[in-house]
């Protein structure tokens, strides 16, 4: 069993930035090997992939977010950060932390213009 927490949203304007996190409680064994992912969702769309990192740091990214956004994972802490940097309007959404089949319930970040 495996619990997500989300934090760190917020209004923020265009051309600013937040740093998200995602701080994961439960089985070290399930947190630590697996990779974990940031979603989000916007109202009226799909939830999507914004990016993931493996349990070896391995990084990967929706194309929209490369070289805007980071993420990072502190195993000691069982932490994993999105950095977001040149906010826009469009990056307004839901932001969802994943691990296998868990979610956490999210955290809002809007972006004005």
């Amino acid at each position: 069993q495996v619990q997500l927490v989300e934090s760190g949203g917020g209004l923020v304007q265009a051309g600013g930035s937040l740093r998200l996190s995602c701080a994961a409680s439960g089985s070290f064994f399930i947190i630590n090997a697996n990779a974990i992912s940031w979603y989000r969702q916007a109202p009226g769309n799909q939830r999507e992939l914004v990016a993931t990192i493996t349990s070896g740091g391995n990084t990967n990214y929706a194309d929209s977010m490369k070289g805007r956004f980071a993420i990072s994972r502190d195993n000691a802490k069982n932490t994993v950060y999105l950095q977001m940097n040149s906010l826009k309007p469009e990056d307004t959404a839901v932001y969802y932390c994943n691990l296998k089949w868990y979610w956490g319930q999210g955290t809002q970040v809007t972006v004005s213009s």
